[in-house]
């Protein structure tokens, strides 16, 4: 059951990695403003913050789904890679620190 989930949560990653998250003609950053039901058709309208993971760049967002494909083993990854574990390591700190200055500037 869990490999099923992540399997589906690593195929949404995988969507919003094609989402465009800043403006083509300004570059300011895009807000959600219509959601759609594509059972029944239902629509939702307002303006909605992005998901945190959506303000990561393509690079760090793929970095995220090896990650979870890895089961969060960074040594894993650093193979892989061929990167050193600390380079990974400070990457995904990098990250952390990307995702909480975001979290901290929507209060």
């Amino acid at each position: 059951m869990f490999l099923i989930k992540l399997n589906v949560l690593l195929i949404k990653l995988n969507f919003m990695l094609k989402l465009p998250t800043v403006c083509p003609s300004c570059d300011a950053d895009l807000r959600v403003a219509k959601l759609q039901c594509l059972s029944c058709g239902t629509e939702v309208s307002g303006t909605y913050d992005l998901p945190p993971l959506m303000l990561l760049d393509r690079e760090e967002q793929e970095f995220v789904l090896r990650f979870l494909e890895n089961s969060g083993s960074l040594k894993e990854m650093a193979n892989q890679m061929g990167k050193s574990y600390p380079t990974v390591r400070n990457k995904l700190d990098d990250l952390i620190a990307k995702l909480k200055q975001h979290q901290s500037g929507k209060t």
